[in-house]
């Protein structure tokens, strides 16, 4: 059976994609971006994210030099808002863009065929195999508007986005090197309150830079308790000098929901709870907001419709389903409880333990933390008396499994039959 939820209890699906694009062709590159967005708008995506400099692509090298391509590249932003215009989505697109006479890196926000903001990228890497503060500049401190079709877009690091019909959804961007700074901007998008983040990015391989790009987004998303949108470059990048993967990462609070396979184009899709971001936060204390931090909010709707709820819910969400998870799981409350008792004993100076044993699984953990405990404090076992207190609602089932336990624990077990001062 179709699951289905309305986008008021919370939920909004989000897309990350990777077109295959070809490289300084921005007439392709914009169908690619065109295709993809429809695609991910008639599987109900509210929010669609492309990767860092798609339009152009990343790898143009000195060509982000030359007006031809950076002219190119703003006709097409404009064909890309005028042909997703009927699309129910914000959009994320990477582009170069001229402001000043200095070129800057920047996703262009779009949505119902307009252009909300360009929002450029903060930190430049210009190391090991990256050098683009050859041909870009860095947006910080650059806040304000640029000219584009006639109009004054807003320009800037610090401009998040508020949905105005979908409660606590408010979208901070960020691009490719920015996340994986000492100081990203995710940090203070988040503290403005942004409770979901992109980022558009042209994220290079290396042997386990995947597994390190996964736990990064994945924790960056627990440490604000936000939504994380991670949309990477892929094929039709040149490889010159290096090789670009694709790898797109949904992740929320600490939790991947979904991901591409590397070397893939194409789009993955996720549900985030923004609801229940929403009450993360307020749980927790620390979470407050900074007073000197000031962006500029510009609103967006989203029609609230019923979307199909991709999403899968545990039926035991705090009992692994993975055997081997599952196992460390109870070895760490095990581990967790018998050193609480350790120390409880350590400071007592006690040398044995009284526990009611019924057989059922309250006492049967009891009595095998207190046996762990013992083992660690180096006890004798004999030293816990196990006590079981038969009564009308006693089974065989649980009074055998009480002494049972009890022998294979090597404790001393000691009955109390309470039959007749319950009949007192």
């Amino acid at each position: 059976m179709e699951m289905r939820k309305i986008m008021k209890d919370g939920f909004v699906k989000v897309a990350a994609a990777t077109p295959k694009i070809k490289v300084a062709d921005t007439q392709y590159n914009a169908q690619a971006v065109i295709d993809c967005v429809k695609e991910a708008c008639d599987n109900g995506a509210k929010i669609v994210v492309l990767p860092e400099l798609c339009i152009t692509g990343y790898s143009c090298g000195d060509l982000f030099l030359q007006d031809k391509l950076l002219q190119s590249a703003r006709e097409q932003l404009g064909v890309i808002a005028d042909r997703t215009a009927d699309c129910d989505a914000l959009i994320f697109v990477g582009m170069p863009l001229e402001k000043e006479h200095k070129l800057y890196n920047v996703a262009a926000v779009v949505q119902h065929g307009q252009v909300l903001a360009f929002v450029p990228k903060t930190y430049l890497p210009n190391y090991a195999e990256f050098y683009e503060a050859r041909h870009f500049a860095s947006g910080e401190g650059q806040d304000g508007y640029c000219r584009y079709q006639g109009e004054d877009i807003p320009f800037g690091t610090d401009i998040l986005f508020d949905c105005d019909t979908v409660e606590g959804l408010v979208v901070g961007c960020e691009i490719c090197e920015d996340v994986w700074t000492p100081a990203p901007p995710n940090t203070r998008h988040a503290l403005a309150g942004a409770t979901v983040m992109v980022n558009l990015s042209a994220s290079n391989d290396l042997v386990g830079k995947d597994t390190y790009r996964e736990e990064l987004v994945k924790l960056t998303s627990a440490r604000l308790i936000a939504g994380y949108i991670y949309a990477s470059a892929g094929d039709g990048e040149s490889t010159q000098d290096v090789v670009y993967g694709g790898h797109d990462i949904i992740a929320e609070n600490g939790s991947v929901l979904a991901q591409s396979t590397p070397f893939t184009t194409g789009i993955i899709y996720a549900d985030l709870d923004i609801a229940k971001l929403r009450m993360e936060r307020r749980k927790m204390t620390t979470y407050l907001p900074h007073e000197e931090i000031l962006h500029d909010v510009i609103p967006f709707s989203l029609k609230v419709e019923e979307t199909k709820l991709s999403r899968q819910f545990d039926r035991a969400p705090f009992v692994p389903s993975d055997k081997a998870t599952r196992e460390k799981r109870c070895e760490q409350i095990l581990s967790i409880q018998a050193n609480g008792l350790k120390k409880r004993y350590e400071h007592t100076g006690s040398k044995t333990a009284v526990i009611g044993i019924s057989g059922g699984l309250d006492s049967t953990l009891a009595l095998l933390v207190t046996v762990r405990a013992f083992d660690m404090l180096g006890l004798p076992r004999e030293n816990i008396k196990a006590v079981t207190m038969p009564c009308f609602g006693t089974t065989d089932r649980t009074y055998d499994n009480a002494c049972k336990l009890t022998h294979a624990c090597e404790a001393q077990l000691q009955e109390v039959d309470i039959r007749d001062a319950v009949n007192i």
